[in-house]
Protein backbone atom coordinates (compact mmCIF):
# COMPACT_ATOMS: atom_id res chain seq x y z
CA UNK A 1 0.00 0.00 0.00
CA UNK A 2 1.37 3.56 -1.04
CA UNK A 3 2.47 5.76 1.76
CA UNK A 4 0.34 8.71 2.79
CA UNK A 5 1.89 11.37 2.19
CA UNK A 6 1.90 14.60 4.86
CA UNK A 7 1.83 18.46 3.66
CA UNK A 8 5.31 20.34 2.36
CA UNK A 9 4.47 22.74 5.21
CA UNK A 10 4.52 20.00 7.32
CA UNK A 11 8.19 18.52 5.62
CA UNK A 12 9.32 21.63 6.06
CA UNK A 13 8.62 22.73 9.58
CA UNK A 14 11.93 22.82 11.05
CA UNK A 15 12.17 21.02 14.10
CA UNK A 16 13.42 23.50 17.18
CA UNK A 17 17.54 23.80 18.10
CA UNK A 18 15.99 23.78 21.75
CA UNK A 19 14.65 20.61 22.05
CA UNK A 20 15.68 18.40 18.79
CA UNK A 21 18.41 17.12 21.26
CA UNK A 22 16.19 15.72 24.05
CA UNK A 23 16.19 12.49 23.36
CA UNK A 24 19.65 12.01 23.82
CA UNK A 25 19.64 14.09 27.13
CA UNK A 26 17.04 11.66 28.33
CA UNK A 27 19.25 8.71 27.23
CA UNK A 28 22.23 10.43 29.24
CA UNK A 29 20.14 10.66 32.07
CA UNK A 30 19.21 6.87 31.98
CA UNK A 31 23.07 6.04 32.04
CA UNK A 32 23.36 8.03 35.17
CA UNK A 33 24.60 11.20 34.05
CA UNK A 34 23.55 14.63 35.10
CA UNK A 35 22.94 16.82 32.68
CA UNK A 36 22.59 21.21 33.12
CA UNK A 37 19.92 22.08 30.99
CA UNK A 38 21.37 25.67 29.58
CA UNK A 39 19.48 24.43 26.21
CA UNK A 40 16.44 26.08 27.10
CA UNK A 41 14.76 29.76 29.08
CA UNK A 42 13.27 27.47 31.54
CA UNK A 43 13.74 29.82 34.88
CA UNK A 44 14.30 28.03 38.01
CA UNK A 45 13.28 31.17 39.88
CA UNK A 46 9.96 30.16 41.60
CA UNK A 47 6.57 30.93 40.78
CA UNK A 48 5.12 33.82 43.37
CA UNK A 49 3.36 31.87 45.88
CA UNK A 50 0.61 35.13 45.55
CA UNK A 51 0.01 33.56 41.51
CA UNK A 52 -0.56 30.17 42.76
CA UNK A 53 -2.35 30.71 45.43
CA UNK A 54 -4.97 32.92 43.47
CA UNK A 55 -5.34 29.84 41.18
CA UNK A 56 -5.35 27.16 43.89
CA UNK A 57 -8.66 29.45 45.43
CA UNK A 58 -10.42 30.12 42.42
CA UNK A 59 -14.04 29.25 43.28
CA UNK A 60 -16.47 28.86 40.24
CA UNK A 61 -19.11 26.16 39.95
CA UNK A 62 -18.02 26.52 35.54
CA UNK A 63 -14.83 26.48 33.95
CA UNK A 64 -16.29 28.74 30.95
CA UNK A 65 -14.86 30.24 28.03
CA UNK A 66 -13.56 33.76 28.77
CA UNK A 67 -14.17 36.50 26.08
CA UNK A 68 -11.97 35.87 22.95
CA UNK A 69 -9.70 38.36 23.70
CA UNK A 70 -9.58 37.75 27.18
CA UNK A 71 -11.00 38.59 31.20
CA UNK A 72 -11.79 42.07 31.02
CA UNK A 73 -10.96 42.10 34.67
CA UNK A 74 -7.41 41.44 33.39
CA UNK A 75 -6.92 43.65 30.20
CA UNK A 76 -8.14 46.33 32.38
CA UNK A 77 -5.49 45.37 35.12
CA UNK A 78 -3.05 45.69 32.60
CA UNK A 79 -3.27 49.03 31.23
CA UNK A 80 -1.91 49.71 34.77
CA UNK A 81 1.31 47.52 34.33
CA UNK A 82 1.98 48.62 30.83
CA UNK A 83 1.92 52.13 32.33
CA UNK A 84 4.27 51.69 34.94
CA UNK A 85 6.41 50.59 32.42
CA UNK A 86 5.60 53.69 30.21
CA UNK A 87 3.43 52.46 27.97
CA UNK A 88 0.16 54.23 27.52
CA UNK A 89 -2.62 51.92 26.36
CA UNK A 90 -6.30 51.18 26.66
CA UNK A 91 -7.36 47.72 27.31
CA UNK A 92 -9.35 47.51 24.30
CA UNK A 93 -5.80 47.67 22.32
CA UNK A 94 -5.00 44.24 24.16
CA UNK A 95 -5.65 40.40 22.90
CA UNK A 96 -4.88 37.91 25.32
CA UNK A 97 -3.31 34.82 23.84
CA UNK A 98 -2.05 31.41 24.28
CA UNK A 99 1.62 32.00 25.04
CA UNK A 100 3.74 34.96 23.29
CA UNK A 101 3.65 32.43 20.42
CA UNK A 102 0.00 32.56 19.33
CA UNK A 103 0.50 36.58 19.49
CA UNK A 104 3.33 36.07 16.65
CA UNK A 105 0.84 33.76 14.75
CA UNK A 106 -1.72 36.30 15.06
CA UNK A 107 0.39 38.91 13.58
CA UNK A 108 1.87 37.01 10.67
CA UNK A 109 -1.44 35.80 9.70
CA UNK A 110 -3.12 39.06 10.26
CA UNK A 111 -0.39 41.19 8.41
CA UNK A 112 0.61 39.16 5.92
CA UNK A 113 -0.39 37.27 3.02
CA UNK A 114 1.05 33.67 1.84
CA UNK A 115 4.39 34.65 -0.28
CA UNK A 116 4.92 37.89 1.86
CA UNK A 117 7.79 38.66 3.70
CA UNK A 118 9.19 39.46 6.90
CA UNK A 119 12.81 41.04 7.73
CA UNK A 120 14.09 39.64 11.34
CA UNK A 121 17.72 40.82 12.69
CA UNK A 122 19.43 37.13 12.94
CA UNK A 123 20.46 34.91 15.43
CA UNK A 124 16.60 35.44 16.05
CA UNK A 125 14.13 33.49 18.47
CA UNK A 126 14.18 29.80 16.30
CA UNK A 127 10.06 29.76 16.23
CA UNK A 128 10.04 32.60 14.23
CA UNK A 129 11.00 30.26 11.46
CA UNK A 130 8.45 27.84 12.64
CA UNK A 131 5.19 30.37 13.21
CA UNK A 132 6.22 31.59 9.04
CA UNK A 133 5.79 28.49 7.73
CA UNK A 134 2.75 27.90 9.50
CA UNK A 135 1.27 31.04 7.79
CA UNK A 136 3.04 30.73 4.59
CA UNK A 137 5.36 33.49 5.31
CA UNK A 138 8.99 34.19 3.82
CA UNK A 139 11.36 34.88 6.79
CA UNK A 140 14.15 37.53 5.09
CA UNK A 141 17.45 37.33 7.18
CA UNK A 142 19.79 40.03 8.24
CA UNK A 143 22.78 39.61 9.87
CA UNK A 144 23.79 40.69 13.17
CA UNK A 145 27.61 39.72 14.28
CA UNK A 146 28.75 38.51 17.80
CA UNK A 147 32.36 40.71 16.99
CA UNK A 148 30.05 43.80 18.12
CA UNK A 149 28.02 42.06 20.13
CA UNK A 150 24.69 41.46 17.81
CA UNK A 151 24.15 45.11 17.83
CA UNK A 152 21.66 46.14 15.12
CA UNK A 153 22.58 46.02 11.37
CA UNK A 154 22.72 49.16 9.78
CA UNK A 155 19.71 50.71 7.85
CA UNK A 156 21.70 49.98 4.71
CA UNK A 157 21.11 45.99 5.29
CA UNK A 158 17.63 46.81 5.48
CA UNK A 159 17.25 49.11 2.52
CA UNK A 160 18.42 46.53 0.09
CA UNK A 161 16.41 43.48 1.66
CA UNK A 162 12.99 45.08 1.39
CA UNK A 163 11.19 44.31 -1.79
CA UNK A 164 7.29 44.74 -2.70
CA UNK A 165 6.82 41.49 -0.50
CA UNK A 166 8.52 42.78 2.56
CA UNK A 167 5.18 43.92 4.71
CA UNK A 168 7.16 43.54 8.30
CA UNK A 169 10.49 43.82 10.63
CA UNK A 170 10.24 41.72 13.99
CA UNK A 171 12.38 42.77 16.46
CA UNK A 172 12.90 40.82 19.69
CA UNK A 173 14.32 43.41 22.66
CA UNK A 174 15.78 42.29 24.80
CA UNK A 175 16.78 39.47 22.68
CA UNK A 176 16.21 35.77 22.35
CA UNK A 177 19.10 34.21 21.57
CA UNK A 178 21.64 36.93 21.82
CA UNK A 179 20.77 38.92 25.15
CA UNK A 180 21.05 42.21 23.05
CA UNK A 181 19.48 45.27 24.22
CA UNK A 182 18.55 47.58 21.52
CA UNK A 183 18.45 51.16 22.35
CA UNK A 184 16.24 54.16 21.75
CA UNK A 185 18.47 55.12 18.84
CA UNK A 186 18.43 51.70 17.29
CA UNK A 187 14.42 51.69 17.85
CA UNK A 188 14.72 54.79 16.68
CA UNK A 189 15.82 54.01 13.28
CA UNK A 190 13.38 51.57 12.89
CA UNK A 191 10.82 53.74 12.89
CA UNK A 192 12.29 55.69 10.03
CA UNK A 193 12.61 52.08 7.97
CA UNK A 194 8.83 51.23 8.59
CA UNK A 195 7.53 54.53 8.01
CA UNK A 196 9.98 55.18 4.92
CA UNK A 197 8.52 51.92 3.56
CA UNK A 198 4.99 50.99 5.22
CA UNK A 199 6.04 48.35 7.02
CA UNK A 200 4.60 46.70 10.24
CA UNK A 201 6.96 46.19 13.31
CA UNK A 202 6.67 43.32 15.35
CA UNK A 203 7.96 43.67 18.76
CA UNK A 204 8.67 40.78 20.74
CA UNK A 205 9.46 42.19 24.15
CA UNK A 206 9.01 39.23 26.43
CA UNK A 207 12.09 40.01 28.16
CA UNK A 208 10.98 43.82 29.23
CA UNK A 209 11.91 43.32 32.81
CA UNK A 210 15.24 42.01 32.43
CA UNK A 211 17.85 44.67 31.82
CA UNK A 212 21.31 44.95 33.41
CA UNK A 213 23.06 47.63 31.31
CA UNK A 214 20.75 50.60 29.78
CA UNK A 215 17.12 51.26 29.92
CA UNK A 216 14.22 49.53 27.97
CA UNK A 217 12.94 51.06 25.17
CA UNK A 218 9.53 49.84 23.69
CA UNK A 219 8.28 49.99 20.38
CA UNK A 220 4.98 51.22 21.92
CA UNK A 221 7.18 54.32 23.02
CA UNK A 222 7.67 55.39 19.14
CA UNK A 223 5.96 58.43 18.22
CA UNK A 224 3.80 58.41 15.32
CA UNK A 225 3.51 54.83 14.24
CA UNK A 226 0.51 53.42 15.94
CA UNK A 227 -1.00 51.95 12.71
CA UNK A 228 2.38 50.11 12.07
CA UNK A 229 3.67 48.90 15.87
CA UNK A 230 2.23 45.52 17.09
CA UNK A 231 3.93 44.25 20.69
CA UNK A 232 3.84 40.91 21.56
CA UNK A 233 4.24 40.02 24.87
CA UNK A 234 3.85 37.39 27.66
CA UNK A 235 3.52 36.16 31.05
CA UNK A 236 6.36 33.17 30.97
CA UNK A 237 9.81 34.55 31.50
CA UNK A 238 8.33 37.85 33.43
CA UNK A 239 6.74 35.99 36.52
CA UNK A 240 8.41 32.53 35.73
CA UNK A 241 4.73 31.23 34.37
CA UNK A 242 6.46 29.27 31.34
CA UNK A 243 3.93 26.67 31.92
CA UNK A 244 0.76 28.58 32.06
CA UNK A 245 0.72 29.66 28.14
CA UNK A 246 -0.56 33.73 28.45
CA UNK A 247 0.57 35.72 26.49
CA UNK A 248 -0.90 39.41 24.96
CA UNK A 249 -1.07 40.94 21.02
CA UNK A 250 -1.70 44.14 21.88
CA UNK A 251 -1.70 47.38 18.76
CA UNK A 252 -3.64 50.82 19.00
CA UNK A 253 -4.58 49.84 14.83
CA UNK A 254 -7.99 48.88 15.21
CA UNK A 255 -8.71 47.12 11.57
CA UNK A 256 -5.31 45.14 12.22
CA UNK A 257 -6.63 44.32 16.13
CA UNK A 258 -10.57 43.81 14.86
CA UNK A 259 -8.93 41.18 12.27
CA UNK A 260 -6.73 39.53 14.90
CA UNK A 261 -9.86 39.03 16.91
CA UNK A 262 -11.06 36.86 14.06
CA UNK A 263 -8.03 34.34 14.39
CA UNK A 264 -8.90 34.75 18.32
CA UNK A 265 -12.63 33.64 17.86
CA UNK A 266 -11.81 30.74 15.93
CA UNK A 267 -9.55 29.63 18.48
CA UNK A 268 -12.42 30.52 20.75
CA UNK A 269 -10.44 31.49 24.15
CA UNK A 270 -6.74 31.50 25.99
CA UNK A 271 -6.33 29.79 29.01
CA UNK A 272 -8.76 30.51 32.21
CA UNK A 273 -6.57 29.49 35.12
CA UNK A 274 -3.59 31.07 33.55
CA UNK A 275 -5.91 34.52 33.39
CA UNK A 276 -6.08 33.95 36.69
CA UNK A 277 -2.77 33.52 37.18
CA UNK A 278 -1.98 36.42 34.92
CA UNK A 279 -3.99 38.87 36.55
CA UNK A 280 -2.47 38.15 40.26
CA UNK A 281 1.06 38.60 39.69
CA UNK A 282 0.19 42.49 38.16
CA UNK A 283 -0.78 42.72 42.20
CA UNK A 284 3.21 41.96 43.05
CA UNK A 285 4.76 44.16 44.86
CA UNK A 286 6.85 47.00 42.38
CA UNK A 287 10.01 45.94 43.83
CA UNK A 288 9.40 41.74 42.56
CA UNK A 289 11.78 41.95 40.09
CA UNK A 290 14.83 44.12 41.56
CA UNK A 291 15.67 40.70 43.11
CA UNK A 292 15.05 38.36 40.48
CA UNK A 293 16.87 40.58 38.30
CA UNK A 294 20.10 40.86 40.48
CA UNK A 295 20.65 37.11 40.36
CA UNK A 296 19.95 37.02 36.71
CA UNK A 297 22.70 39.38 36.06
CA UNK A 298 25.10 37.55 38.70
CA UNK A 299 24.76 34.26 36.91
CA UNK A 300 25.38 36.39 33.55
CA UNK A 301 28.17 37.44 34.92
CA UNK A 302 29.61 34.19 36.18
CA UNK A 303 28.43 32.80 33.09
CA UNK A 304 30.25 35.78 30.51
CA UNK A 305 33.45 35.47 32.67
CA UNK A 306 33.93 31.91 33.22
CA UNK A 307 33.65 31.51 28.91
CA UNK A 308 35.74 34.16 28.10
CA UNK A 309 38.70 32.56 30.39
CA UNK A 310 38.44 29.13 28.27
CA UNK A 311 40.97 29.16 25.14
CA UNK A 312 39.89 30.74 21.77
CA UNK A 313 36.06 31.04 23.20
CA UNK A 314 34.60 34.04 22.91
CA UNK A 315 31.14 35.58 24.00
CA UNK A 316 30.07 39.25 24.32
CA UNK A 317 28.44 40.68 27.69
CA UNK A 318 24.30 40.77 26.92
CA UNK A 319 22.17 43.68 28.03
CA UNK A 320 19.62 41.61 28.99
CA UNK A 321 17.24 38.52 28.92
CA UNK A 322 19.06 35.12 29.80
CA UNK A 323 20.41 34.14 27.24
CA UNK A 324 24.16 34.27 25.66
CA UNK A 325 26.04 32.66 22.46
CA UNK A 326 29.30 32.04 22.16
CA UNK A 327 31.07 30.78 19.51
CA UNK A 328 33.82 27.98 20.58
CA UNK A 329 36.64 26.15 18.71
CA UNK A 330 34.37 23.26 17.05
CA UNK A 331 34.02 22.20 13.88
CA UNK A 332 29.91 21.57 13.64
CA UNK A 333 27.79 23.34 17.07
CA UNK A 334 25.25 20.86 15.99
CA UNK A 335 27.46 17.52 16.12
CA UNK A 336 29.34 19.02 19.53
CA UNK A 337 25.96 19.52 21.57
CA UNK A 338 25.10 15.79 20.36
CA UNK A 339 28.27 14.80 21.03
CA UNK A 340 28.23 15.83 24.63
CA UNK A 341 25.29 14.54 25.27
CA UNK A 342 26.11 10.83 23.63
CA UNK A 343 29.80 10.76 24.13
CA UNK A 344 31.13 13.35 26.79
CA UNK A 345 30.63 13.22 30.55
CA UNK A 346 32.95 14.82 33.83
CA UNK A 347 32.16 13.27 37.37
CA UNK A 348 29.24 11.74 35.76
CA UNK A 349 27.84 15.24 34.50
CA UNK A 350 27.35 17.16 31.29
CA UNK A 351 26.05 20.48 29.95
CA UNK A 352 22.94 20.65 27.10
CA UNK A 353 23.29 23.85 25.07
CA UNK A 354 21.25 25.02 22.11
CA UNK A 355 23.27 24.95 18.57
CA UNK A 356 23.04 28.74 17.35
CA UNK A 357 22.74 27.23 13.04
CA UNK A 358 18.82 27.06 14.59
CA UNK A 359 18.65 30.36 15.12
CA UNK A 360 19.76 32.00 11.95
CA UNK A 361 18.11 31.86 8.53
CA UNK A 362 21.32 31.78 6.52
CA UNK A 363 22.41 28.44 6.00
CA UNK A 364 26.04 27.99 6.78
CA UNK A 365 25.90 30.26 9.91
CA UNK A 366 26.13 30.02 13.39
CA UNK A 367 28.32 26.60 12.96
CA UNK A 368 30.38 27.01 15.84
CA UNK A 369 28.38 29.06 18.00
CA UNK A 370 25.99 27.92 20.80
CA UNK A 371 23.14 29.67 22.89
CA UNK A 372 23.52 29.01 26.76
CA UNK A 373 20.07 30.54 28.90
CA UNK A 374 21.86 31.36 32.62
CA UNK A 375 18.17 29.79 34.01
CA UNK A 376 20.89 27.71 36.35
CA UNK A 377 22.00 28.63 40.25
CA UNK A 378 25.37 29.89 40.38
CA UNK A 379 27.21 26.73 41.55
CA UNK A 380 25.07 24.90 38.37
CA UNK A 381 26.39 27.29 36.23
CA UNK A 382 30.09 27.00 37.86
CA UNK A 383 29.39 22.94 37.33
CA UNK A 384 28.50 23.16 33.65
CA UNK A 385 31.26 25.63 32.97
CA UNK A 386 33.89 23.00 34.03
CA UNK A 387 31.79 19.66 31.94
CA UNK A 388 32.54 22.61 29.00
CA UNK A 389 35.81 24.14 29.45
CA UNK A 390 36.92 19.71 29.73
CA UNK A 391 34.72 18.45 26.43
CA UNK A 392 36.35 21.63 24.78
CA UNK A 393 40.02 19.97 25.55
CA UNK A 394 38.82 16.51 24.37
CA UNK A 395 36.07 17.42 21.44
CA UNK A 396 37.49 15.21 18.66
CA UNK A 397 36.10 17.83 16.28
CA UNK A 398 37.92 20.93 17.85
CA UNK A 399 39.21 23.25 15.21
Amino acid sequence: MTQLSISHRGDIMPASPIRKLVPYAEAAKKKGVHVFHLNIGQPDIETPKMVLDAVRHSDFKVLEYSHSAGNESYRKKLVGYYKKVGIDISYTDIMITTGGSEAILFGFMACLDPGDEVIIPEPFYANYNGFAVEAGVNVVPITSYIENGFALPPIEDFEKAITPKTKAIVICNPNNPTGYLYSKEEMETLRQIIIKHNLYLFADEAYREFCYEGTHFSAMQLKGVNDHVVLMDTISKRYSCCGGRIGAFITRNKTLYNAAMKFAQARLSPPSFAQIAGEAAIDLPDDYFNTTKAEYKSRRDLIVKRLNAMPRVFCPNPGGAFYAIAKLPIDDADKFCQWLLEDFQYNKQTVMLAPATGFYGTAGLGKQEVRLAYVLNLSAINSAMDCLEKALEIYPGKV
